[in-house]
């Protein structure tokens, strides 16, 4: 697909890293059916789900059924959210937590919070044929709405709050709401994923291999590797999309680009791997998929997975677009960013209406600029 114009500026073709879509259907976004109710391979854990979506091995859902624990997102959100618009698209906010408890206690004192170390808002195109995924730094300062947390309290919003806070105070249907209130898009379903759960999934894949460009060393992820090609095991993994402080300006916008590039090989991994060939392995992936997540409460069961994976399964990389949130550095605290409004504004009124994000979205970003987007590629 070449550049075209827009009224909302250059699109760029669909490549890895870039951004972009399918052309705008018009058509408004249908009410999901239970056989429609799943998420996207762009997931950590995306892998395992649409390979049993695929596998019609009907016997073992049983057994997958009950590591799928979901969250009562709806009932916690109320009313008072964007209108749900039926063009056939799909909007997914997937979340990678940070909590230091039980096993994952390895990766930081146990502070009694759980954060959202990682945040995409993943919008599935009308057709189901390519994707867009939006990062969001948690590092962002955002006003947060008020919520209803956890255990059902009221939790008070903030004019002035770092993103990342919406889950560590009131947890996933703050975390939802916040996303909702930031990009005015009815959000359809909420995946959590963890780090334990990451690490097992990356390893019952046999590894995801990359080429660096150059040495990472960093001390708080404990990734050490040469420039070079690497299959990474599960611990490696996590150490990259962990990875900040040694790569571009040592922010969480380079730890970004390091996870869109990681996402990237991950998902033409699972496409080149041959499972379809060995019945224990696709279950052994499976079996780690549905253990790593926490899904909303629609999508807590194979079944409700089924549908919508089988249309996911010729999704590759290529078909994969991936940006951060339009951000500058906060003029109040170098340590934080800022939405840049006008590109912020492009990017969210593109994925409402269903339609390609325009390049001129993302050509002030902080979150555009750097050399961590290059230190990662697919062999």
């Amino acid at each position: 697909m070449s550049e075209q114009s827009s009224s909302g500026g250059r699109i760029l073709p669909l490549r890895p890293g870039g951004v972009g879509g399918p052309p705008s259907g018009g058509r408004r976004r249908k009410q999901p059916t239970k056989a429609r109710r799943a998420w996207t391979v762009v997931a950590w854990v995306a892998a395992a789900l649409v390979l049993v979506g695929g596998s019609g091995l009907g016997l073992l859902y049983f057994k997958l059924n009950g590591n799928l624990q979901g969250v009562d997102i709806e009932t916690a959100l109320g009313e008072d959210r964007p209108k749900n618009v039926d063009n056939g698209s799909m909007d997914i906010l997937v979340l990678g937590s940070d909590s230091r408890s039980g096993a994952n206690s390895g990766y930081g004192d146990d502070d009694g919070a759980a954060r959202s170390d990682t945040a995409m808002v993943v919008h599935v195109y009308q057709g189901r044929k390519t994707a867009s995924v939006v990062s969001v730094p948690r590092d962002t300062m955002v006003g947060r709405p008020d919520c209803t947390g956890r255990d059902g309290t009221d939790v008070p919003g903030d004019e002035r709050a770092m993103f990342n806070s919406a889950y560590e105070l009131g947890g996933p249907a703050c975390a939802v709401k916040t996303v909702e209130a930031m990009s005015g898009i009815r959000m359809d379903h909420y995946i959590e994923v963890d780090f334990t759960g990451f690490k097992k999934l990356i390893d019952e894949l046999g590894g995801v291999d990359i080429t660096t460009t150059q040495p990472i060393n960093d001390s708080k992820s404990h990734l050490s590797l040469p420039p070079g090609t690497h299959s990474l095991d599960g611990e490696q993994a996590l150490g990259l999309v962990r990875t900040r402080k040694s790569v571009g300006d040592g922010s969480d916008l380079g730890r970004i680009q390091l996870q869109q590039a990681f996402m990237k090989a991950f998902i033409q991994q699972v496409k080149d791997v041959g499972v379809f060939s060995s019945p224990k392995k696709l279950l052994d992936l499976a079996d780690a998929g549905t253990k790593a997540i926490t899904p909303d409460s629609e999508l807590d069961s194979v079944n409700e997975l089924m549908g919508f994976a089988k249309g996911l399964s010729a999704l590759g990389a290529e078909d994969v677009n991936m940006i951060t949130m339009p951000v500058e550095y906060d003029p109040a605290d170098p340590n934080r960013v800022v939405p840049v409004e006008t590109g912020a504004r492009q990017v969210w009124t593109a994925l409402k209406q269903d339609r390609p994000i325009p390049a001129s979205a993302v050509r002030d970003s902080a979150g555009d600029k750097g050399d961590a987007a290059t230190v990662v590629k697919s062999p």
